[in-house]
């Protein structure tokens, strides 16, 4: 595994983004770990949060695009420190977007917050994990719907490697095939896995034996097959 995986699961352990334990998610399902890219507070966190995206962005998708598109609500300041540290690392200006929950009437009216996306622009969209798709079912709309757009890809923190909305591939494998874009993760959670397993992490271990059952149950009745 790339040392850069390494340091980004122990990050999240550090800001308290992955926790592990019993959790029920909007979905229903009930996970033995819980991603919380809300828990990234302060300035330090959110300035090396948008670096490790920006890398894994650029790796994948390179800067031929101009928009960051982030779901509101989280997707919001992950896009904002996302191309702050793009611009700083690869001197490409990106431009940030996000969407509102209700539309504006007065003022900057309209859906969309931050730079308005035009016919011709590349975009990117990111957030912080996806489960099962059902949030790229709301934010693709909203994008196409602003004119002559083109997605390249999708970038999230976690893949969390589970079945999609309605087949047995991942929900990143099934955005793809839906949609027609690259959809990709920081890193995958059988990565953290292979990263935390009875090894110390934050002065404890984080996914001892019983753990490490519980997940594979988990994975055995919701996991890609």
């Amino acid at each position: 595994m790339e040392q850069y995986k390494k340091e980004f699961i122990r990050f999240m352990v550090e800001c308290d983004v992955l926790k592990f334990g019993e959790f029920t998610l909007k979905s229903g399902r009930k996970s033995p770990f819980f991603m919380n890219a809300g828990a990234y507070v302060t300035g330090a966190q959110l300035k090396k949060l948008g670096e490790y995206y920006a890398r894994a962005i650029h790796e994948h998708y390179g800067d031929d695009f101009d928009v960051l598109f982030g779901p509101a609500y989280k997707g919001i300041p992950l896009s904002v420190a996302t191309t702050i540290a793009y611009s700083e690392l690869y001197g490409k200006e990106i431009r940030y977007c996000s969407n509102r929950k209700e539309v504006k009437d007065h003022g900057d009216t309209g859906i969309l917050l931050g730079s308005k996306i035009k016919d011709g622009d590349k975009v990117v969209i990111i957030e912080d994990v996806t489960t099962s798709g059902k949030s790229i079912e709301e934010t693709f709309p909203i994008i196409k719907a602003q004119g002559d757009v083109e997605i390249i890809g999708l970038m999230v923190s976690l893949n969390r490697m589970e079945r999609g909305l309605s087949s047995d591939a991942s929900a990143l494998d099934e955005i793809q095939e839906k949609y027609g874009f690259g959809a990709n993760a920081i890193v995958t959670m059988e990565e953290v896995v292979e990263c935390l397993y009875n090894q110390e992490c934050q002065g404890r271990v984080l996914i001892d034996e019983e753990l490490k059952k519980s997940i594979d149950a988990y994975y055995e009745e919701y996991g890609v097959k």
